[in-house]
């Protein structure tokens, strides 16, 4: 490996061989102005997404060092598989390997501004005054996507809701709707099969029971409460009656698993352009379609909850992403209790300006975690 511009040395370590090469490892087989090549190369390559030359590398060098001498250190960066030349350029870029090496080890990331974080506040703040969690967690995605020019993210868990209110409307002689009103405004219709010979006061009566029975209650809550007190209600209520409270509870629990979460994307179109090849165009298409259908979700939420912070996932290090060949950016927020309910970031080309984006994702979700906390 020719690290000082001399002759050739063998790596200690195959790249090819030890895929899983640590930051430490390229650290110590990595001499400072071996570092620093990197570095810069991998600096420009984020700031204008093409290939850096060796010419160009060694203007933006603090130290004089001649494009020969850079390019023997390129080669060896090369070597390693940090570095690679895309397609026929003459340039090399930052393999997926070298991106994950550059976020672990020489990632500088400075403080979101004052006037992002006066923007970041009021945007949020002011949807919290609506009591509406969808609203802020659909404002959080919009946020983030102006702020970095990608798609904002954010999964939600479905949480099992707060009743406020509940009612049966008849629909025909066979269904009901059922309208559940949850403490947070949010406001939920589900489809109901009524027993045959069901009447109109019957279903009067159902809806008075529970609307006065599951306030300040979920659905499981509900549910359990009803089985426990089964016997002394059946005084209260005639068998039609009792058996919709019975047989509908247990539909709208079913209907609303806390395991199926929301996902809210928002500036798509950042992602996508006409210089995109076809075959580019149809992983961002898998990508989206993956996250409408929830597949893999739950596997990133479980990662936010064991993470202290600021998760980046680079190409094929999630498999959500890796048909897309995207960079993510992810940071949990939490509920009132301490508790992770959800995910929010960015999505974008692997590219991605990093220093800027990551503290953005941060605060952002600091913000929204405070708004969660507000009593609404």
């Amino acid at each position: 490996m020719r690290l000082n511009g001399g002759a050739r040395l063998k790596p200690t370590i195959s790249f090819k061989k030890a895929m899983v090469y640590s930051q430490d490892e390229f650290l110590s087989v990595l001499n400072a102005r071996s570092q620093e090549i990197f570095r810069r190369l991998v600096e420009r390559y984020l700031d204008t997404g093409l290939p850096v030359g060796s010419r160009d590398l060694s203007r933006l060098l603090q130290t004089e060092l001649s494009p020969a001498s850079v390019r023997n250190v390129m080669a060896d960066l090369e070597d390693l598989g940090l570095i690679a030349a895309p397609h026929t350029s003459a340039g090399r870029a930052p393999t997926q390997q070298g991106l994950r090496f550059f976020v672990d080890a020489m990632l500088e990331v400075g403080a979101v501004n004052e006037s992002e974080r006066r923007s970041i506040a009021q945007h949020m703040e002011g949807h919290a005054g609506r009591r509406q969690v969808d609203d802020m967690l659909t404002e959080a995605s919009s946020l983030l996507s102006g702020l970095s020019q990608g798609a904002g993210l954010v999964i939600a868990t479905k949480a099992d809701m707060v009743l406020r209110h509940v009612e049966f409307v008849r629909l025909d002689n066979s269904r009901a709707m059922a309208i559940l009103v949850g403490d947070d405004g949010q406001v939920e219709n589900r489809i109901l099969e009524l027993p045959p010979g069901f009447t109109a006061a019957a279903l009067q009566q159902a809806s008075n029971y529970l609307a006065n029975y599951v306030v300040g209650r979920t659905l499981s809550e509900a549910r359990k409460a009803l089985d426990a007190r089964r016997i002394e209600q059946r005084a209260e209520l005639d068998e039609l009656t009792q058996k919709l409270v019975d047989e509908g509870i247990a539909t709208l629990v079913q209907d609303s698993p806390a395991s199926a979460p929301r996902v809210i994307v928002r500036g798509r179109a950042n992602l996508i352009n006409d210089a995109m090849a076809s075959d580019d165009l149809e992983r961002m298409r898998q990508l989206f379609d993956t996250l409408e259908s929830q597949d893999g979700l739950l596997e990133l939420l479980s990662d936010a909850e064991k993470a202290q912070g600021v998760r980046i996932f680079i190409g094929s290090e999630n498999k959500l992403f890796s048909l897309s060949g995207s960079s993510v950016i992810l940071s949990p927020y939490k509920d009132a209790n301490d508790k992770v309910v959800g995910v929010l970031g960015v999505i974008g080309p692997t590219r991605l300006n990093y220093a800027r984006i990551v503290p953005v994702v941060d605060y952002t979700a600091n913000v929204l975690t405070r708004m969660m906390a507000k009593p609404r």
